[in-house]
């Protein structure tokens, strides 16, 4: 019995170790076709890299250094497809939100509200983008701020000063979820 579980688990072992190598190489080849030009192509690796996650993301996160607006796109679009998934991306997606490109900086706070929780080492870079000149990146900001929950609490007050500046129907969800309040819904009279 002994012998059959230790056989059982060096079988294991080499299955996942030949696993990873296969990732590995499925990645590289998925990024290719990503980069391409097969706009179909690009699409399928787009989603099979969502698909396969967290060990794809040191990869996408290269596309985003490229000097190329397409690829860099596409990797924030990829990395915004795998949510929390893609959460060793954080410090990359920090740096994509001090980029020139307004485009650039919202992708990076639509990845990182989608990442939700996992998003909490970006508060302080996405605190500081409310401030942007770009109103969809405030937008986005908030949104994420809200949707990392409780772990963005230092962003209150400076959400609730930016809301004081004009009505911001996201700065108050994003405060209430912050503050765990459960969503309010309109009584009877007022539907």
């Amino acid at each position: 019995m002994r012998k059959l579980t230790i056989a059982f688990a060096l079988l294991t072992g080499m299955l996942l170790a030949c696993r990873a190598k296969d990732n590995a190489a499925n990645v590289a080849a998925l990024v290719e076709d990503l980069k391409g030009a097969d706009k179909e192509k690009s699409g399928a690796a787009n989603l099979a890299l969502i698909r396969v996650g967290a060990p794809a993301v040191p990869a996408v996160v290269e596309l985003l250094a490229t000097s190329d607006p397409r690829l860099r796109s596409l990797a924030l679009s990829t990395l915004w497809g795998m949510g929390a998934k893609a959460e060793s991306a954080v410090p990359a997606l920090v740096e994509t939100l001090a980029d020139p490109d307004p485009e650039m900086r919202n992708g990076a706070a639509m990845a990182l509200d989608n990442m939700g929780p996992a998003a909490a080492g970006a508060v302080p870079a996405l605190i500081k983008a409310l401030g942007d000149g770009d109103r969809r990146v405030r937008q986005t900001a908030v949104k994420a701020l809200g949707n990392i929950g409780p772990a963005a609490r230092d962003a209150v007050p400076v959400i609730t000063r930016a809301a004081k500046r004009g009505a911001w129907p996201e700065a108050e969800e994003a405060i209430r979820k912050i503050q765990g309040r459960p969503e309010e819904t309109p009584s009877p009279e007022a539907r």
